[in-house]
Order: C-alpha cells, then sequence, then structure tokens
C-alpha cells in the first residue's frame, strides 16, 4: 500500500511540470481511506489552540483549489495547507511558468496565483464530510485588485467557518507589488483590517498566521515583527520561495524568473528562520518552510526555531512516501536524544 503512495514520481518525469501536478491531484482523489497506524504520541503538539498529530504540513501551493485536504492528511501529513486562493479565479501568468531543477532538486515557479476563486474552494471545504484534521487556508489578493487589502479582509470573512487556521500571504515573488505589502505601513493597515475581520467573524475565530520571505533585510523583520506583535498575529510562517539564485545553481532553467523553492532554498530560508525566531522566541509559533527533504532537514528546521515544519517541492523528488520516512526519522531523533516531546527541541539550535 505504501508503493500507492509514491504515485508523486510522474512529478519527476520528462511529462510537462503543470501536467504531472495534475496527474498527482487526480491519483490523490483516488486515494484509498486505510489507517496508516497512529503518530508517535512524541510528535504531538498543540500550537494556536490546535491539537497537531505530527508537525509535518503539506504547504500552499499544492492543492490550491481545495480539491485533495482530506487525502493529504490520510497519507499522513499532520495538517495541510489549501490555496493560495483569491476573492476572483484567475489564469494566473502565461506558460512555461513552473520549471525544474533536477540537479539541484529544486523548482522555479512564476505561476501567479492561479486558482478558481473562492466560491470554489470555499463549497469544497464546506461539503467535506469527515475531515480528521487540520486544514489551514492560505489567502491572497487578485493580480488586478484595486483593493488588494480588502481582498485579504474578503478572505479572512469567508473561510473563518470552514478553516482551522487562516494564512496572509504577502510574500509571493509572482504578482507585482505583492511584497510592497510587507512594509510597515501597509502591513500595519493590512493586519489591522485582517484581525478586525476575523474578530466579527462569529463564534469561531480561527488563528490567523502572516507567510513572509526569505528576502527580506533584518531591519526589515524587525520591523515586519513589531507590526505582528502590535496586531496579535497567532503565528508565522517563515518563508516563501526566494527571488535569489544561488551561485551553484548549474540547471539550464536556473535563469528562469520567478520564485525559487526546493533544496537550495533551505540555507537562507531556515536562517530567516532561525533570525525571526531569535526574536520572538516562543511568544510566536513559527512554521519552517523552504527546502525539507529529509527528517534531518525537518529537524534543523525545529531546532532553528519552528514548532511545526511544510514541505512541497521535495514530494516533486521523492513522493508521498517521503512524509512518513520524516516522521520515522524525527521519532528516533527525539527518542535518541531523550527527549519527551518534539516541543522539547524547539529553537535549542537558534543562533
Amino acid at each position: 500500500m505504501i508503493r500507492l503512495i509514491d504515485f508523486a514520481r510522474p512529478f519527476t518525469g520528462l511529462i510537462d511540470p503543470e501536467e504531472a501536478h495534475r496527474l498527482a491531484i487526480n491519483a490523490l482523489k483516488l486515494f484509498p481511506s486505510f489507517n496508516l497506524g497512529r503518530d508517535d504520541p512524541r510528535l504531538r503538539q498543540s500550537v494556536f489552540g490546535l491539537d497537531f498529530p505530527n508537525p509535518i504540513g503539506l504547504a500552499a501551493g499544492f492543492d490550491k483549489n481545495a480539491e485533495v485536504p482530506d487525502a493529504a492528511l490520510r497519507i499522513g501529513f499532520g495538517f495541510t495547507e489549501v490555496g493560495t486562493v483569491t476573492p476572483l479565479p484567475q489564469p494566473g501568468n502565461p506558460r512555461p511558468r513552473v520549471f525544474r531543477l533536477p540537479q539541484s532538486e529544486a523548482v522555479i515557479n512564476r505561476l501567479g496565483f492561479n486558482n478558481e476563486g473562492f466560491a470554489s474552494a470555499l463549497e469544497r471545504l464546506e461539503a467535506l464530510p469527515h475531515r480528521h484534521g487540520i486544514v489551514g487556508v492560505n489567502v491572497g489578493a487578485n493580480k488586478d485588485s484595486g483593493n488588494r487589502v480588502g481582498d485579504y479582509v474578503k478572505g479572512i470573512k469567508a473561510f473563518a467557518s470552514v478553516a482551522n487556521y487562516l494564512v496572509v500571504n504577502v510574500s509571493s515573488p509572482n504578482t507585482p507589488g505583492l511584497r510592497d505589502l510587507q512594509a510597515s505601513a501597509q502591513l500595519d493597515d493590512l493586519l489591522a483590517k485582517v484581525i478586525d475581520a476575523r474578530e466579527a467573524a462569529g463564534a469561531h475565530r480561527p488563528p490567523v498566521l502572516l507567510k513572509i520571505s526569505p528576502d527580506l533585510s533584518l531591519p526589515e523583520l524587525d520591523d515586519l515583527i513589531a507590526i505582528v506583535r502590535k496586531h496579535s498575529i497567532d503565528g508565522m510562517i517563515v518563508s516563501n520561495t526566494t527571488l535569489s539564485r544561488p551561485a551553484l545553481l548549474r540547471d539550464l532553467n536556473a535563469r528562469e524568473t520567478g520564485g525559487l523553492s526546493g533544496k537550495p532554498l533551505f540555507s537562507l530560508s531556515t536562517w530567516m528562520l532561525s533570525q525571526t525566531y531569535q526574536r520572538v522566541g516562543k511568544e510566536i509559533p513559527l512554521i519552517g518552510v523552504g527546502g525539507i527533504d529529509s527528517a534531518d532537514a525537518a529537524w534543523a528546521k525545529i531546532v532553528a526555531g519552528a514548532t511545526l515544519v511544510q514541505l512541497y517541492s521535495a514530494l516533486v523528488y521523492k513522493g508521498f512516501g517521503l512524509v512518513n520516512k520524516i516522521k520515522n526519522g524525527l521519532s528516533a531523533r527525539i527518542k535518541r536524544l531523550g527527549y519527551n516531546s518534539i516541543a522539547d527541541a524547539v529553537g535549542t539550535g537558534s543562533r
């Protein structure tokens, strides 16, 4: 049965990356419902008031339209994040817009928030019959929107009743001007209105997280964290893709424009994670993303300050069986070091 989990191998073939992604989504829809066994209880954590069975999450970008959240949880993820979704459907940037870098185990994308819009994702989430796990919703703004802050507010209002947590994504490099929302004055206004919308949502007020860029300067990070604290944002996701290109990249597609993810992002995103943890400690829980392709890489994120971690690009090269390999590796590490819980390791290696 584990072999079935590795159907993601089409990701690595000669087939067009977006067509391979569609095949993976369709295969997940057919994935049978069976019990993979209980997670090691030492991997459990309570974060933002939510109980996570393990710290491994599926990052936003894979399930953009909330087509397979249940299936992602069934194959072993402790949580999954759908999106990024925007108020109105949009096609995204022209193709080709996704490029594999196999020598580097990386991906460059300039998708541009291609998605079916709020209504489609909301309908699917509302129709989930037996959701047994944590599903976050990552919201963004339409490229041609005349009021991007208003788009995020609409997202909070639309999904507050169905999401376990919400993510404000202002760090994608593929929507022109979007990262400007990370600047102090604009972010202050955005987060004030987002939190107001969450508080007005009714009985269910899900945690709100902010996803940031790895390309921030440290002064920019300081300013951003001050605003996060001001508005009592529940958590941060560190980080999105990078516009930088490490000198060691040798793949033919390395010069393509867009956000770089995968193994070459690991060092930069982990450094930004550590810098963020040094500033917030355990006051603001952090989700570490970027280049996780093994238990060792996940552990490095955790000791750098991540309470939870997410992955996506590594699945392109290693398949969905990677999820349980990472969980098993983390369990072995916890046992060897004598920790009672994965939470005991968070931030222990931050410098």
